[in-house]
């Protein structure tokens, strides 16, 4: 997977003749609807569509409820209270997005976002009102100047959006297909998005690989933030959005910006996966970041002191914590008192001591840890992505909304509005008439042989699959070389073993799996035989090896960006530099498996080519 250009012109939509090493599928259903993961994002597009009168299907990974967005604490930014206005909120956004969000898609965000939350509301959402109120509580957090984030239970509002969201789309009786990865997107004879294919994992209605055949699919699968050691993610965020998106021929955008959330409880140097996450909200009620003598080092740095945007505070835990010989810092709350720990932040308060530290009576141990993927699949401003038919909404699109750093408790709010946006365009009447045409579908890497006349041939070739034990490596990697601090150095030492791991998954699956003839590699080299023997394909191997992908994306994408901006640092590159880099990565897959980077001229998209 090397990059193999840099041209500004528009790339190409077609699928790329690669798709993951699995058995064909042995049963399917139809629909006209098939939205893959059931966040507030794709809940939302899921119950919009079925309210349009359009069959629709979901397919979540775990269970409905599993995914990231009950994880969320801090809540969802809107400008409800009195004296904030959608400019304001505007305004906060695009100074965190350090000069890469999309002016037009944070207005639409900020403008549609009130009356969104308003309906999740009607949906059966409850938050947090003022005591003796019906009024929306509503507090700050990092990067906003106004008391905008509306909460439930505290710091419990993911929850409470996915148990709403959730009890509706069981209420409005739609089908969904739980505990299924999703594989690969199929397409029709026109090169249109005719559904997908997935793997039910364990019994039920169905059981293992086969297909949901529709004419619009929704990517709402979340983020990426197992490719890292240490996240606040869930496991289930293994990039397998994003992947399949690179497989079926879409762009990729700012990929190389992963915030780290600043404040994550730190339980050590050795710790890996999911780590309790220290919500933003606590900062915002007035917790101080303090080092191991009590000392505030925010102040000073930044107007907003502990209050700056995400990438300011993680960037200066990280310098003090260098400079003092350490790895942590530390959150000071002890002056809430024990009540209100308990009634806003009950969650934080079972998940520290239940590592044996007390709020109450001690600072909080923190660390960064990686938290949220501020790019992704690109898509316009009805959530279309460069793959007719292809749509995504969530973590897991780059709406343009976040820029180079995603202002806090934007996330929610992103995956709402936009989620009610892709939902308006299916429901079109335009869309209604390609949904009535051929669904059945073929996988993207079959288009070629259907279309009339004959298109240049797209070889077939399945995805050398990753040993499921390679994620942890890849996870060591990436921490190690493209983390909070990332350099020449660093990232290309991570380029070199991630390019490892490739050739040998490549060497092991032989000449039947791989890049084409013998199992050449992505840079046309033949790999060095191995005894190794090839994984069986499975959850944990197609994981990893969507992992692989995604990994060896942003480290692309982070060795290009020669600059610091926003949440990508570069130790050796430490200005941010507008005249050269106030421009987005369009990155796409080839049927070779070689990336193609192109550079926007300025900070503005493209159109997406989508009819």
């Amino acid at each position: 997977m090397t990059a193999t250009g840099t041209g500004t012109g528009p790339g190409p939509a077609a699928g790329t003749g690669i798709r993951l090493t699995a058995p064909a599928p042995g049963w399917s259903i139809e629909a006209d609807v098939v939205v893959v993961g059931s966040g507030v994002a794709g809940l939302t597009a899921a119950l919009r569509c079925a309210a349009a009168g359009r069959r629709t299907v979901v397919v979540t990974k775990a269970r409905l409820d599993d995914g990231s967005t009950r994880w969320a604490q801090g809540g969802i930014a809107a400008a409800l209270g009195d004296g904030d206005t959608p400019e304001q909120h505007l305004a906060d956004t695009l100074v965190a997005g350090a000069g890469l969000c999309d002016e037009a898609a944070v207005r639409t965000l900020v403008t549609e976002g009130p009356d969104a939350v308003q309906r999740l509301i009607g949906t059966g959402a409850r938050f947090d009102t003022a005591p003796g109120s019906d009024e929306i509580a509503l507090t700050r957090e990092g990067g906003h100047h106004r008391r905008r984030i509306a909460h439930a239970g505290g710091d419990a509002t993911g929850a409470e959006i996915s148990r709403a969201l959730v009890e509706a789309v069981r209420a409005a009786g739609l089908r969904t297909i739980e505990n299924a990865l999703v594989l690969d997107l199929l397409t029709d004879a026109d090169g249109r998005t005719a559904g997908v294919t997935l793997h039910v994992m364990g019994e039920g209605q169905h059981d293992g690989v086969g297909a949901v055949h529709a004419p619009a699919v929704v990517l709402a699968t979340g983020g990426m933030g197992q490719v890292f050691s240490a996240t606040t993610n869930p496991a289930v965020s293994t990039g397998d959005g994003v992947a399949l998106a690179l497989r079926a021929g879409a762009e990729i955008s700012d990929l190389e910006f992963v915030q780290f959330h600043p404040t994550v409880l730190y339980l050590g140097p050795g710790a890996e996966g999911q780590q309790p996450l220290i919500s933003e909200a606590v900062r915002g009620e007035g917790a101080h970041l303090v080092d191991a003598d009590g000392t505030r080092f925010m102040v000073g740095r930044h107007e907003l002191a502990e209050l700056a945007p995400r990438d300011i505070v993680a960037k200066a835990i990280m310098s003090q914590a260098h400079e003092q010989g350490v790895d942590h810092m530390y959150l000071d709350g002890r002056h809430f008192g024990a009540q209100m720990w308990e009634t806003r932040f009950p969650t934080i308060l079972a998940a520290c001591r239940s590592h044996g530290i007390d709020p109450v009576t001690e600072p909080i141990p923190v660390a960064p840890a990686a938290h949220y993927a501020s790019g992704g699949v690109r898509t316009d401003l009805r959530g279309r992505t460069t793959v007719p038919g292809l749509y995504a909404c969530g973590e897991v699109a780059c709406t343009g909304v976040h820029g180079a750093n995603r202002l806090a408790s934007n996330s929610l709010l992103e995956g709402l509005v936009f989620a009610e946006r892709i939902a308006a365009d299916i429901a079109a009447p335009h869309t209604s008439e390609a949904a009535a045409g051929d669904a059945s579908g073929t996988p993207a890497h079959d288009t070629a042989e259907h279309t009339a006349p004959p298109a240049p041939s797209v070889p077939r070739t399945t995805l050398p699959l990753l040993a499921p034990e390679t994620r942890t490596a890849v996870q060591r990697i990436m921490t190690a070389g493209a983390g909070v601090l990332r350099s020449a150095e660093s990232l290309a030492r991570a380029a070199a073993e991630l390019d490892r791991l490739h050739r040998e998954a490549t060497a092991a699956a032989g000449p039947a799996g791989g890049d084409g003839p013998a199992g050449a590699t992505a840079t046309g080299s033949a790999a060095a035989p191995t005894d190794r023997k090839a994984p069986e394909p499975g959850v944990e191997a197609w994981e990893a090896t969507n992992l692989l992908c995604v990994a060896r994306v942003l480290v692309a994408a982070a060795q290009r960006r020669a600059e610091t901006r926003g949440c990508h640092w570069r130790e050796d590159h430490p200005d941010r530099d507008d005249a050269s880099w106030r421009r987005h990565f369009r990155i796409t897959l080839e049927a070779d498996r070689a990336l193609t980077i192109r550079t926007t001229a300025t900070a503005e998209f493209p159109p997406t080519v989508t009819p």
